[in-house]
């Protein structure tokens, strides 16, 4: 319950859900390229829970980045509601 009250919070503060798509060569195969998948809360449009990540992979992997696809969605947005028309009496 409280890391939920966390991304809460954490959204009110404009974070954002980031996907990443990491294109790299393999250590071993510089000609092979992989895919990995990083999912996390940031900012957009300067996402540095991304860049801090993106220096950590490239400072600690031997994996040589090729590309790096990135999209984000807001979570919170404004809700939708419909009138049904009907009206009910509770007693």
């Amino acid at each position: 319950m409280a890391q939920s009250i966390g991304y809460l919070a954490s959204q009110l503060a404009d974070y954002r859900l980031t996907t990443a798509e990491v294109i790299y060569r393999l250590p071993d195969h510089p000609k092979i390229l992989q895919s990995y998948i990083w999912q996390e809360f940031d900012i957009a449009p300067r996402f540095p829970v991304l860049h801090r990540f993106l220096r950590f992979w490239e400072t600690k992997l031997d994996g040589k980045l090729y590309l790096v696809r990135v999209s984000h969605e807001a979570l919170i947005t404004p809700g939708e509601m419909t009138y049904c028309g009907h009206e009910f009496t509770i007693q």
